[in-house]
């Protein structure tokens, strides 16, 4: 196979799988377990499909998140989760293959810490600060302005943990070294 078929594979794979556990987990009724698998697929998808294949995941499954049957954000929101989700897939790639190249681990650390910030700022302002009240018009005290505030950190620090604790062994398993 060519690379660019490579590429679409992975990449079409990582949204189903992201759809599939953000399907299967919302039943449950908990934004920390959905959250935290949502952001572990991020955190996978951009180390083993690389950057362009994370930052696709990033950007298109909050839109396709929308088809699901249970409840989705207004589509005003959705373009903030698409650049929170774009943020910690860029810090991810970034922090892994541009500044901390030569210890893996320590990569994958320091890019679940930074990234986990970064999505929780932006989500922060876009959202809390500024959609919900300016754009939704939504009252103080509305249960957006709660999930998209602390819990946004928690399960991108909870997600990242678990990606890195299955990385080493997805890439052992898929027999080739991380994307770049």
């Amino acid at each position: 196979m060519n690379k660019r078929t490579i590429w679409i594979t992975r990449t079409a794979c990582f949204l189903a799988l992201l759809m599939g556990v953000q399907l299967a987990s919302q039943g449950l009724g908990n934004q920390f377990v959905t959250g935290s698998l949502v952001n572990m697929m991020l955190a996978v998808s951009v180390m083993i499909g690389g950057f362009a294949s994370g930052t696709v995941v990033a950007l298109v499954s909050p839109f396709l998140a929308m088809a699901l049957p249970t409840a989705s954000p207004p589509l005003p929101l959705v373009p903030f989760i698409a650049l929170g989700n774009f943020t910690l897939v860029a810090l991810w790639y970034i922090i892994v293959y541009k500044i901390i190249k030569n210890n893996l681990h320590l990569a994958h650390i320091v890019a679940t810490i930074v990234g986990a910030i970064g999505k929780f700022a932006v989500l922060y302002v876009g959202i809390v600060l500024f959609a919900a009240p300016h754009i939704l018009g939504l009252p103080v005290g509305a249960p957006v302005y709660f999930m998209f505030s602390w819990p946004q950190l928690v399960t991108a620090l909870i997600g990242g943990a678990i990606a890195c604790l299955i990385l080493p062994t997805l890439r052992k398993a898929l027999g080739f070294r991380f994307e770049t």
